[in-house]
């Protein structure tokens, strides 16, 4: 069960509308931290503490902000951590009723294969280096690529469009570099 593209598109752009609207624009790669601390601190209790003003933490990035990382550690059922968690699920649940990932798509996708062959573990070591290095530098910018591109773009933000403009200027060219051979 196919999704036409511009259905797809709008009610993107309406879950976009409705979240910033009733929440707060969308952002993800935050929630990655928050799930290394709260992992973290089931290993080490002592990580998270909570004060007379909210919550702090001897890790000094769940600190900053006043707490707000080292609370969200504390308490993960928070809007931005189970809206992760329900993304992964509705991918699943996507994948479900149009009737399942066929074997060799799980492991080895037709354009990977036709251009490095059949090894799963070449290509889950590609993509988890290359979602690696996505998230690094979306970090390191002070956000996410959801945050940057798609949130700040729908509030008109010119870093959003600015770093959309070099996600694409990047991204093009090594794709043609990378899949020269069609599936």
């Amino acid at each position: 069960m196919p999704l036409n593209w511009k259905a797809g598109g709008l009610l993107l752009g309406l879950v976009f509308f409705l979240a910033v609207l009733l929440v707060k624009p969308i952002g993800v790669s935050t929630q990655f931290v928050i799930l290394d601390g709260i992992i973290a601190n089931a290993v080490s209790p002592q990580l998270v503490t909570e004060t007379a003003g909210g919550y702090t933490s001897s890790n000094a990035y769940l600190a900053k902000s006043d707490g707000k990382y080292a609370k969200s550690v504390a308490n993960p059922l928070n809007y931005s951590f189970v809206f992760v968690l329900a993304m992964a699920l509705g991918g699943l649940l996507s994948a479900k009723l149009r009737g399942g990932i066929t074997g060799a798509e799980r492991s080895v996708h037709a354009l990977w294969r036709a251009n490095f062959g059949e090894s799963p573990a070449k290509r889950y070591a590609a993509a988890f280096l290359g979602g690696f290095v996505v998230l690094y530098g979306a970090r390191l910018a002070g956000g996410c690529t959801s945050g940057h591109m798609m949130s700040g773009m729908m509030q008109t933000a010119l870093s959003g469009y600015i770093f959309a403009a070099g996600a694409f200027a990047a991204a093009i060219p090594v794709s043609l570099m990378l899949f020269k051979r069609e599936a």
